[in-house]
């Protein structure tokens, strides 16, 4: 289903071989990664605009988180790959006219081009009260079914280091769910295995009935990262 055509493949190929001028070795190494990776081949071939689409794809397919009628809030949205993924299965764009029609809003710090179906909130960072603020304005009713997150840290170089900061981004999401959150409402957020991932699992676990962990088959196979699935969220009393 994913497989590009050969006049797709080739001018995708060629223009990647063209990269490879003038770079260093590691970045040669990453531009052949890309070339052989079908899953960027993919991307190009079903306009998502990154390979990142796929594994929220994988996810909802297996767990169907997305439904018609949902409001969806994608964190570290950029450069948009989910938040396509989000508008085709809540109907957001409502190209489906006999299903009810979802939201997608979006948030980064980076710019996002738009997105028919989708709303972005560039230049916004998701762990402020403003962006809180914001998000319950938009959304209907002020709450959401669903919170996704791929986002991460620039990389610092080292790995501890960018592990502690990811998770701390991960723990700020549940402040957020705690505002805009549906009850029985899900959350899907990127991690990398580290000594701190069981401490995120803890507090996710007082506030989600179910929680567990997911490498899509996309992501690729030797990098530290995981998504937790957390899902029949329960708001914590006061």
């Amino acid at each position: 289903m994913w497989r590009p055509s050969l006049k797709r493949c080739f001018h995708f190929s060629l223009s990647l071989m063209k990269k490879l001028k003038g770079r260093s070795p590691t970045e040669q190494r990453w531009v052949m990664r890309q070339l052989r990776d079908p899953y960027v081949k993919a991307s190009h071939d079903q306009n998502f605009r990154c390979r990142s689409a796929f594994k929220l794809l994988e996810m909802d397919d297996k767990f169907q988180l997305l439904q018609p009628g949902y409001s969806v809030v994608d964190c570290g949205a950029a450069p948009g790959a989910w938040s396509q993924v989000a508008v085709q299965r809540v109907n957001s764009a409502g190209t489906d006219p006999e299903l009810a029609r979802g939201t997608v809003i979006g948030i980064d710090l980076l710019n996002i081009p738009p997105l028919d179906g989708a709303r972005f909130l560039c230049s916004h960072d998701v762990t402020h009260p403003t962006t809180h603020a914001k998000l319950q304005e938009l959304l209907p009713c002020g709450q959401a079914h669903v919170i996704l997150s791929d986002m991460a840290p620039n990389a610092s170089g080292f790995r501890d280091m960018d592990h502690e900061r990811l998770i701390a981004m991960c723990l700020s999401l549940i402040e957020l769910a705690e505002k805009i959150l549906l009850p029985q409402g899900s959350l899907v957020c990127k991690y990398w295995d580290g000594v701190f991932a069981h401490q995120l699992q803890k507090e996710l676990c007082s506030v989600f009935s179910s929680v567990r962990t997911v490498k899509p088959d996309s992501s690729r196979k030797d990098s530290a990262e995981r998504y937790f699935l957390a899902r029949m969220y329960r708001k914590p009393e006061k």
